[in-house]
């Protein structure tokens, strides 16, 4: 059982949802990322999204594209993210963590290449975000090889169909993406998310983690009462854009909102 599968079933025989922050490796600077992740760890996250920073995103909203151009002027890359993910798993065996990024990076290194180091660095997910399943059943099939999830996008206007192929190629969790838009944009309708919830549960056991919209703990707790987990990227790194010359003051603003978010999300079950 791979650590995600594990982590979502334990949370699910404890009445729990995953909180799973995300944070761009190497912003704003590469010995900043392994540090946040262990006090985002101590804060009562589950599992750690780890963007890749790429010059050229197309889902990322403003906020998290000036995090890449930021990691990216620290010579951040591919294979610096992977050596990130394996500095933290040295000395924690328990968190999951998932790679989020685009394939261009993964297409230069190459497949099996991308997966082996991947394996080393004891990844336990990767989210491609313009890799749709119809196309990326070669690289999952390397990846579940060796123990790593392959997880997918779903938008609100995913098909069932669409969502029975996730199903099949995918593995660890889905990825719901809840506004149509980039990341950080807009309000979430929580009637549009239980509604779309119920079509996703009629055609995956996969957990479903929900993301883009959500900014505070009163929405965490919201949309942790609808899905299996709440991803949680732009309010983050908001905090790291606006204390750039204090990153001390940035670490700890980021653990006091994800510790009020955990807080909100463990009340739905009390």
């Amino acid at each position: 059982m791979s650590r995600l599968a594990a982590k979502f079933e334990e949370l699910s025989k404890s009445g729990r949802k995953a909180l799973i922050p995300f944070i761009t490796a190497g912003d704003p600077y590469p010995e900043f990322t392994v540090p946040m992740m262990h006090a985002m760890v101590e804060a009562g996250v589950d599992v750690i999204e780890l963007g890749v920073p790429f010059s050229d995103p197309m889902a990322d909203g403003p906020v998290i594209q000036r995090a890449s151009e930021r990691a990216l002027a620290h010579k951040m890359s591919l294979r610096r993210t992977l050596a990130i993910a394996m500095e933290f798993r040295r000395t924690n065996q328990h968190t999951p963590v998932v790679l989020m990024g685009y394939l261009n990076p993964i297409e230069a290194m190459g497949y099996e290449e991308f997966a082996n180091a991947a394996a080393r660095a004891e990844v336990d997910g990767i989210l491609t975000v313009d890799l749709p399943p119809e196309e990326g059943e070669h690289c999952a099939a390397l990846l579940k090889a060796r123990d790593i999830d392959p997880i997918f996008l779903l938008a609100p206007n995913s098909s069932e169909e669409r969502i029975r192929l996730m199903d099949a190629v995918g593995s660890g969790y889905l990825y719901y993406v809840s506004l149509k838009g980039v990341t950080g944009a807009g309000h979430l309708d929580t009637a549009n998310v239980k509604a779309k919830l119920e079509q996703l549960r009629a055609n995956t056991n996969l957990p479903v983690a929900i993301g883009f919209g959500v900014k505070d703990a009163e929405t965490a707790k919201t949309i942790a009462a609808l899905g299996d987990g709440v991803v949680i990227g732009s309010a983050l790194i908001s905090k790291i854009e606006a204390n750039l010359d204090t990153p001390a003051q940035a670490k700890q603003e980021i653990i006091e909102l994800l510790a009020s978010m955990r807080l909100a999300m463990d009340s739905n079950g009390a």
